[in-house]
Formats: C-alpha cells, structure tokens, sequence
C-alpha cells in the first residue's frame, strides 16, 4: 500500500527519502558498541544466526533471529522482535543466547528501518539474551546513552556486523 502511495506522490515529482539520509547519526556504526569482545562461539553464532536472518528476511518473513550453540531458538515473524526474544528465552531458560537482526535485501529504508533501543535490551535481559547483533549501517539505535548504560548494567554485549563477519567487528568500538 505505501509502495502504490509513494508511486502516485512520485508522479506528481513528489519523492520520499529514507529518514537516515538526513540524520545518519541514528544509524550505529560497526563494531562494538558496549561490552567485551564477542567469544569465538558467539561469533559463530552470529554469523549462522546472519545467514538464517539474511534467508528469512529475503522470504519477508521477519528481521531477528536467535541461536545458541548454532541450534536456532526462534525466528521473529509478524510477532516482531520482542516476541520472538521471549520465545528464545522461554526455549532456552539457560540463557545466554545471541540475537541476530538485520535489514531485510528488500527494506524499505524510507519506511521501515530496523530499530533497537532500552525496550529491545529490557527484552533480552528478562529472557536472558547476552549478545545482540546488528547491522552496520542500517539499525537505528534510539537513546544511544541509555543503551550503553543498561547493557553494560545487565552484561549485554551489542556488537554492529557487516555481511555478517562478527570477527571484523570484534575488532573495532564502534563511535
């Protein structure tokens, strides 16, 4: 439906453009963000957890994932991320699993960009999620001071990934 609106404004000389091209800052950068360097497993499961999200995402069927071990714990759908934590929570009531998020091939950045703030993090610490991971570039992150500062207060790691290659951002704290 906004596709076909978009279209008619279009016709008219009339364009959208994605929010972030005017305040790319909302946008989080590679590498990590808060917390300690992701260990050789959770980049592993990072980048399974980005491949399983990259494939959902290209079927449109959701932005997030969660795994632990490489064993997927649950894939978001219409629930939409929080839910699809819970569940990962409920699964898994050891804990300690990574949540993986990213665009979909197809987003519509002028629409629909992926988001994460407190709520996502509150989320995953009631849950008992460590690590979030999310693209680079494309994830905007909302009150950036109160994220850093509940994840280092609970021990969530969020770490910013490219093409899913957690080990090139282990590397790097983020801006």
């Amino acid at each position: 439906m906004l596709g076909a609106i978009v279209e008619a404004f279009a016709d008219h000389g009339i364009n959208f453009a994605p929010a972030t091209d005017f305040v790319p800052e909302l946008l989080v950068k590679h590498g990590i963000i808060v917390g300690r360097a992701v260990s050789h497993g959770q980049m592993k499961d990072i980048e399974f957890g980005w491949q399983l999200a990259f494939e959902m995402g290209r079927l449109d069927v959701g932005q997030s994932v969660a795994v632990k071990g490489r064993a997927v714990l649950a894939v978001e759908a219409v629930e939409g991320t929080d839910e699809c934590i819970r569940r990962a929570g409920t699964l898994c009531p050891a804990g300690k699993f990574t949540v993986v998020k990213i665009a979909k091939p197809q987003q519509d950045m002028r629409f629909d960009v992926p988001t994460i703030g407190v709520g996502t993090l509150r989320t995953m610490q009631q849950a008992g999620g460590q690590v979030l991971a999310v693209e680079a570039d494309r994830t905007i992150l909302l009150d950036r001071e109160k994220v850093i500062q509940f994840a280092q207060q609970h021990g969530i790691c969020i770490v910013a990934v490219r093409d899913g290659k957690a080990n090139e951002a282990n590397q790097v704290r983020a801006a």
